[in-house]
């Protein structure tokens, strides 16, 4: 098999999944130290960030050319993520333990976009050149790809996946947050 599509395949079928198991194992974390009793809507709001923030390129990388616009994207929402993340333990930690399964599952969630990023330079290194060069004419728009990456069942195949183990996790999350706040707040009134 050549490189490029055993790069390719290692992004659509181990990385990817990968980070949205660890994205669950980090919301099991969650739910275990009850985070809506603790750190509350805000560290549950940006988890929900962070997820946009690496779910976002991440659809882009399927279904558009890469080229330097979206190379942008991905790395100005990639060191967005890491300020993120940052944030959130600052916050958290004070607030509620961070186990060690959660330590664990954090450094997934850190790395594994760093190490689809660096795949996905490395995969268009005549981008990347172009980027560093400036020279980015006819590069700023997106161009939808005739199939995306994987097939046209890839696509569906990993939303639903990426839905069951974090959006809707990550959504009952919020929700269960929003509504211990609510419920603090009617009893402080």
């Amino acid at each position: 098999m050549e490189t490029q599509t055993l790069l390719i395949h290692a992004l659509l079928y181990l990385f990817l999944p990968l980070w949205g198991i660890a994205g669950f194992a980090d919301w099991c974390c969650h739910r275990a130290t009850r985070i809506e009793t603790t750190s509350g809507l805000k560290e549950s709001l940006m988890h929900s960030l962070m997820g946009l923030q690496v779910g976002i390129p991440i659809l882009l990388c399927l279904l558009f050319r890469i080229n330097v616009l979206v190379l942008l994207i991905c790395l100005l929402a990639w060191v967005l993520h890491e300020l993120v993340a940052h944030w959130d333990v600052h916050y958290t930690a004070p607030r509620r333990r961070i186990g060690i399964w959660e330590m664990h599952a954090h450094s997934y969630l850190a790395s594994l976009p760093l190490y689809m990023l660096a795949m996905i330079l490395i995969l268009n290194w005549p981008v990347v050149l172009d980027l560093v060069r400036l020279e980015w004419a006819g590069q700023l728009r997106l161009e939808r790809l005739a199939e995306p990456h994987g097939g046209e069942r890839y696509l569906p195949l990993y939303l639903t996946f990426m839905a069951v183990l974090c959006v809707f996790p990550y959504l009952e999350e919020n929700l269960r947050c929003l509504r211990h706040s609510l419920s603090e707040r009617s009893d402080r009134a």
